[in-house]
């Protein structure tokens, strides 16, 4: 958003403001301040003009303006009615130099996920990709696909839904005594200076796993990375989350915030997630603890298949930068990347 926008948001959120005030914190002439104030009134903002100052009195559920009112976190915010492909507009940002964008799509038309499927993407959903520069090597990026698989967990626990990881980056809601068998990836080949590691997201691998997985699937997260040997140049991290979408609406193995508890407001929720990264992001040392709390992976008995081969054990631990350690019987085996499979018991697992 630009630096006017963001003042006049950030001075309504804080409360009553007035029409002097709100020019001088703006640089702008008190005519330019009405402008502004019915820009917001055409985006759907109720604003009123009290007798000490402006008020807003309501906010869209959604909309670019209406994620930036009040997000405690400093972000830009690209709002789309319709866009083919969220991860793919942020790289487009990327390639221009932008940093600290999140791109936020009501419905998307070619969404991707793991190996590259495209999947469904419908309004109700938060379809989204955040644009970040951290000043990182290469190796430290699958903490940031961890921090936001935390964030997105956060999110939808305080929204009522009981919600865990599958590692490294899946946020499901586990089937109580039962076992899962499903997929998830983390694919750290390098391509181009691009990493791809990704994880499917939320539906679009419903059609590869059985019905009977022991997990519904809330969100997957899509992240890539361009940078060189020393650095990452860029990161975007594309979490495709099931929000107020109709159990009726999901392939099987899916589900949504609204079906797990209830409809919720959207540009909150965003907020939320947006806030949560943010934090992490702010302390990586805090990414794998938060991230141990959460999993549903850990303590199971797991099948990985890996580009090597397949390993199969007890999922002990997660270690930097997100390696999954595997108990087996040659011992403890450490997976950077791979289908992670829960066996149910009928499979050996417990």
């Amino acid at each position: 958003m630009s630096d006017t926008r963001r003042t006049l948001l950030d001075a309504l959120a804080a409360g009553p403001v007035s029409g002097p005030d709100l020019a001088d914190r703006l640089g702008v002439s008190r005519a330019a301040v009405w402008k502004h104030v019915e820009a917001l009134r055409d985006e759907g903002f109720g604003v009123e003009s009290a007798g000490d100052g402006y008020v807003v009195t309501d906010v869209p559920e959604y909309g670019g303006p209406a994620i930036e009112y009040g997000l405690d976190a400093d972000y830009d915010v690209e709002f789309h009615e319709t866009l083919d492909s969220s991860n793919d507009r942020a790289r487009d940002l990327a390639a221009e130099g932008a940093s600290d964008v999140v791109v936020v799509a009501r419905q998307q038309t070619a969404s991707r996920g793991r190996k590259n499927r495209e999947w469904s993407a419908p309004d109700g959903g938060v379809w989204m990709s955040l644009l970040v520069r951290p000043d990182e090597p290469p190796a430290y990026a699958p903490l940031y696909t961890l921090a936001m698989a935390v964030a997105v967990c956060d999110a939808a626990r305080e929204a009522g839904v009981d919600a865990k990881i599958k590692w490294p980056n899946d946020v499901i809601v586990s089937e109580a005594n039962d076992n899962s068998s499903g997929a998830s990836a983390s694919d750290g080949a390098i391509v181009n200076e691009v990493i791809d590691n990704s994880s499917d997201s939320a539906e679009s691998d419903v059609a590869d796993t059985p019905d009977n997985r022991g997990y519904r699937k809330l969100c997957g997260i899509l992240t890539e990375m361009e940078g060189e040997a020393d650095r990452v140049s860029w990161l975007v991290i594309g979490p495709g989350i099931n929000v107020n979408l109709d159990p009726a609406d999901l392939p099987e193995g899916a589900t949504s915030v609204a079906a797990e508890a209830a409809p919720i407001e959207r540009r909150a929720f965003v907020q939320r997630v947006l806030e949560r990264f943010d934090e992490l992001r702010d302390d990586l040392d805090t990414v794998l603890p938060a991230w141990r709390e959460r999993a549903d992976t850990l303590g199971r008995r797991v099948r990985v298949h890996t580009a090597s081969g397949v390993v199969e054990g007890d999922a002990i631990d997660v270690e930097h930068p997100g390696t999954l350690v595997v108990r087996t019987n040659e011992g403890d085996t450490r997976v950077h990347a791979g289908d992670c499979e829960h066996l149910r018991p009928a499979d050996g697992g417990r």
